[in-house]
């Protein structure tokens, strides 16, 4: 079995996701797949992509709920983008019989060697989240790795070097840090926000934190924000769209 780094890592990077700006549009799910299929986690294979039967590994995957309205609360549409959450103390890898899974003592990041996976599945079934995915291909597990890849990177600008879900997001509902640092920008919107763990009940300290959706009242006016003028052009658009959708 894989142990856990004996002390805690010296940065904890990781994701805050806003699901009060998240629109469900997949861009954070399609950018991951073009980028780990030709990177780290490559191939991310897909299997009669064309068929009703379609199948494949996919990294990040984006669940949309529909909330019903109740008293001055107006009703919704949810989207929660969900991913490996980077746990501090991660059942995927302390279950892992070949040490395939494993925890990085630097960073803090999850990631599966997949040379020494043997797909027994085991990972998948230990994590809560449900965050592991099956090549169906190539028969090993595949998860997030944070595009480590590219985070570290020398060759991008300073203001690359984030995961390419976190790169694509056209709304910024995706943020990207170390949690490590109270100063960072992660830490503040977490603090800011009251953002949260998401089942904490599981006591698995997960490293990426949601930030809550806020209170919508009839009429399309946020709770505890006074109404703005919409700029013009897309970002016009855009404010128009995200209105009709709260």
């Amino acid at each position: 079995m894989t142990q856990l780094p004996r002390e805690a890592p010296p940065k904890r990077l990781g994701l805050v996701i806003d699901l009060d700006t998240c629109v469900g549009c997949q861009a954070c799910a399609v950018s991951c797949k073009e980028w780990n299929t030709g990177g780290l986690a490559a191939p991310l294979s897909d299997k009669n992509p064309y068929q009703a039967d379609q199948t494949g590994a996919w990294l990040n995957r984006i669940h949309g709920f529909e909330v019903a309205a109740s008293g001055t609360e107006a009703g919704r549409t949810v989207y929660f983008p969900k991913s490996c959450l980077h746990c501090q103390d991660a059942p995927c890898v302390t279950v892992c019989p070949t040490g395939a899974s494993y925890k990085r003592a630097e960073d803090g990041i999850v990631l599966v060697n997949e040379d020494a996976c043997m797909g027994c599945g085991l990972c998948a079934w230990a994590c809560p989240y449900g965050a592991r995915e099956l090549d169906p291909v190539q028969g090993v597990m595949k998860k997030c790795t944070l595009c480590v890849d590219r985070i570290y990177n020398d060759s991008f600008a300073p203001e690359d070097r984030v995961p390419a879900c976190v790169a694509a997001c056209p709304t910024s509902a995706r943020h990207f840090g170390d949690f490590a640092d109270p100063a960072s920008k992660v830490s503040e919107l977490v603090a800011a926000r009251g953002g949260y763990d998401l089942m904490p009940e599981q006591g698995c300290g997960p490293t990426n934190k949601y930030l809550p959706v806020r209170e919508k009242r009839l009429g399309g006016e946020a709770s505890g924000e006074a109404s703005a003028t919409p700029a013009d052009g897309f970002f016009g658009w855009l404010d128009n769209a995200l209105a009709k959708l709260g």
